[in-house]
């Protein structure tokens, strides 16, 4: 589990064991390199006056699971047999790709090459956070004052086309995602990174501006390429990283890419020599000979063709279709398996976001007025079938939730920003509005009503109103015609208000383009979420993200006390400096009013083809669906029963 490579065609999940994410719901869609970056993988956690050692692995907080000479994951089936296929539906939004790039922005790459062709310099475990183990490398060392990570990479690592992975190759890829070819995030993820030094051909040293205890957790989760890519052999010029659009990657991951029909599917090919297959973090893992990930334009024609017998595995995160349209004659016989799987990943913060830059969106009462017109209640029993459960913050399912009262240590980070922030923030976390009956909506609707009072706006000549007369019309925009059955039922709400919520469906290009340009009103975003925030929350969040096109602040969100309190999350020595901050900035966030929360689900809800897919008993934790079975499962031999 690493850092993803972000793709400007990435919608879900930065799935990113990773952070996550922004992902592409019912109604919704982004680019699933935005919110999630760097979470999962770190090296050793070494106290300020402890001397420098090596370690097999590093915990953020101090605690491995697994010890040195450690033979596998617990998780996995460390005899799990080679071969078979895998065939899966593309989990992103786009319905084709047009390039093998997955970092520049420009263009779709297909769905998990990034995962499945590049090694980083760690891997997770997706049985505990906060910690990982060497992949590239064979351990990893911090200097006292921690300000440089040095990692010893291992002597048998390989890129595909049978080169060594070396230290001028993290080198070569760090100075290339940090160049002006590819996504910002990377720039704020790695903002202080001072640079990266070859020690000699196998140790890489990376020096950092200031103590900073995620950074060797981010630089070792990065995806590490040949710097033999994008180079002409015949030549030797090297193209500009944006004009490496079709060259293979040369990556050194277990799979390399195979039989491609542009438009339909990709497969990938198991690399039976890959260099890591008996590796403690690799033992298990990574089963079958093909991935197959195959496209389609729409739910409607994925679902079909699940049932069909096209591919065997598919995650669901529509409720309607999980209650209503998961059935036919595969699932009567026992071929397709409809099962949940229990988690304990962090909620994310699937949002409504609301984009502050523009009027009247940047006056706070009425981001208020607009969630109290929200009854989610109602539509999780009228729409979702009572399967989701509210989000309530950004952290929700991990420590760094804010609860309560702040106590001593978060009043003392919030205290010297009293005139930048709500006085609410001073008291109780902020908690969404609650209806689900008419007594308790017209309750909330008569507050709204007050709040956009207070702003200016007054009901006449048929309409709300401000003072020069101008109507409060405001414009959702999806990239998916179905999103509208979700926004009715808020928009009819707003109607009441005399609030005009208008919904402008427009194809995903256009979409995508208008995010990135922030050319919108309100849009509808899942996050990802992590138990260990960091610097990405400077890009989703912070001040300069928020002048910043294409970067990952869709709320525009520019206020001084976040931009502090994201700063001492990062920079926090110790767990409980830690933990203060990032709850402090729970509380800063939800009480600025910047995203009106939205739901989650308990579960991971797939349905797979059980007669040609075997799986460990037990799903870790802290896996993601897909991810999952796309490193765990193996195939079935033979076959299962005959059609």
């Amino acid at each position: 589990m690493r850092a993803p490579a972000p793709s400007a065609s990435s919608t879900p999940a930065r799935g990113r064991g990773a952070a996550a994410p922004v992902r592409a719901t019912a109604g919704s869609c982004a680019r699933g390199w935005r919110a999630a970056a760097a979470r999962s993988l770190v090296a050793v956690l070494l106290t300020l006056t402890a001397p420098a050692w090596a370690a097999h692995g590093y915990a953020l907080w101090g605690h491995l699971k697994y010890p040195p000479g450690f033979a596998h994951f617990d998780y996995v089936n460390p005899d799990a047999p080679k071969g078979g296929e895998l065939r899966l539906v593309s989990n992103l939004r786009t319905s084709t790709f047009d390039k093998y790039n997955p970092f520049t922005l420009r263009g779709s790459a297909p769905a998990y090459l990034s995962d499945l062709l590049f090694d980083s310099l760690l891997a997770g475990a997706a049985d505990e956070v906060g910690a990982a183990y060497g992949l590239l490398a064979e351990d990893v060392q911090v200097a006292p004052d921690r300000l440089s990570a040095t990692f010893r990479l291992r002597r048998e690592a390989r890129f595909h086309h049978g080169k060594p992975v070396q230290a001028e190759d993290v080198r070569h890829t760090f100075e290339t995602l940090l160049g002006p070819h590819t996504s910002p995030v990377y720039k704020t993820i790695l903002a202080d990174l001072d640079g990266v030094d070859v020690l000699d051909a196998r140790t890489v040293r990376f020096r950092f501006k200031r103590p900073n205890r995620e950074l060797p957790l981010t630089v070792g989760g990065i995806p590490i390429f040949s710097r033999d890519w994008g180079v002409d052999p015949v030549t030797g010029r090297r193209k500009p990283f944006n004009e490496v659009v079709m060259e293979v990657p040369i990556g050194s991951g277990p799979y390399r890419i195979g039989p491609v029909k542009f438009g339909k599917d990709i497969t990938y090919v198991r690399d039976p020599d890959y260099w890591a297959r008996d590796l403690p973090v690799r033992r298990g893992t990574f089963n079958f000979d093909r991935i197959t990930v195959k496209i389609y334009k729409d739910n409607t024609a994925r679902l079909e063709a699940l049932k069909a017998g096209e591919f065997d595995l598919m995650r669901f995160f529509s409720a309607g279709d999980w209650a209503r349209r998961v059935k036919g004659r595969r699932f009567d016989s026992g071929e397709l398996v409809k099962a949940e799987f229990r988690h304990r990943l962090p909620t994310g913060f699937q949002s409504y976001v609301l984009n502050t830059r523009r009027p009247p969106l940047d006056d706070r009462r009425v981001r208020q007025a607009l969630a109290l017109a929200l009854d989610f209640e109602w539509m999780n029993e009228r729409l979702f079938y009572g399967s989701y459960e509210r989000v309530r913050g950004l952290f929700g399912n991990t420590a760094c939730a804010a609860q309560g009262e702040p106590d001593a240590a978060q009043r003392r980070l919030l205290e010297p920003w009293r005139a930048q922030l709500p006085p609410e923030v001073f008291g109780p976390m902020h908690e969404p509005p609650v209806a689900g009956t008419p007594e308790r909506l017209r309750a909330n609707l008569r507050q709204a009503q007050a709040l956009l009072r207070q702003a200016g706006w007054t009901f006449r000549d048929g309409a709300l109103r401000n003072a020069r007369g101008e109507p409060l019309v405001l414009e959702y925009l999806d990239s998916n015609e179905a999103g509208a059955r979700v926004v009715t039922a808020w928009a009819r709400n707003l109607a009441r208000l005399g609030v005009e919520l208008r919904f402008r469906p427009v194809d995903f290009a256009l979409y995508q383009q208008r995010l990135r340009t922030f050319d919108f009103d309100i849009v509808s975003l899942a996050f990802g979420g992590t138990h260990s925030p960091g610097a990405e929350y400077a890009d989703l969040f912070g001040s300069e993200a928020a002048r910043t096109p294409d970067s990952g602040n869709f709320t525009g969100l520019a206020n001084p006390a976040v931009d502090d309190l994201i700063a001492r999350m990062v920079r926090a020595e110790r767990e409980e400096e830690f933990l203060a901050a990032c709850r402090a900035l729970d509380r800063a966030v939800a009480h600025l009013q910047v995203l009106i929360p939205q739901w989650s689900a308990p579960t991971h809800r797939m349905a797979y083809n059980a007669w040609r897919l075997a799986h460990p008993a037990q799903m870790p934790p802290y896996a993601s669906g897909e991810g999952w079975a796309i490193e765990t499962w193996w195939a079935r031999q033979p076959p299962g029963p005959a059609r």
